[in-house]
């Protein structure tokens, strides 16, 4: 494999329930990495529920069937950074650069949002899903 790892970001909203549509996105980013000879890299925010926690249940999975995959997860630190920890978070992890970004948004949500902006900005392909 290339030495370079193809990192996925994934940013979504907290009650985000649509569990297949992270597993169908994920799982096409896993075969364009592995056609491009590349070890992929799952990025995301650590939220115990909605879509980071679904990318985190298919990663372990994936880990699981012994299929080359490495995770990065980015818990938001409230208690240092306050009600900004979410969107401080966000920026860190679009700062460390991706191949692509999955955005999973319900109901505009704000924090998933402004990820896949940011992403855009910094010049990142972003996939959205809407509910």
């Amino acid at each position: 494999m290339n030495a370079k790892p193809y990192r996925v970001l994934v940013t979504g909203s907290r009650d985000w329930t649509r569990h297949e549509l992270v597993c169908l996105a994920l799982d096409a980013a896993f075969c364009e990495a592995t056609n491009a000879g590349r070890l992929m890299t799952l990025v995301h925010g650590a939220c115990p529920r909605g879509a980071d926690a679904q990318a985190a249940d298919w990663a372990n999975y994936m880990i699981r069937r012994d299929l080359p995959l490495k995770v990065e997860a980015y818990p938001a630190n409230w208690s240092l950074e306050g009600k900004r920890a979410g969107f401080i978070r966000n920026a860190r992890m679009v700062n460390l650069g991706a191949e692509l970004c999955l955005a999973f948004i319900k109901d505009g949500s704000r924090g998933a949002s402004h990820t896949a902006r940011l992403a855009e900005e910094a010049g990142i392909p972003v996939r959205r899903w809407t509910a």
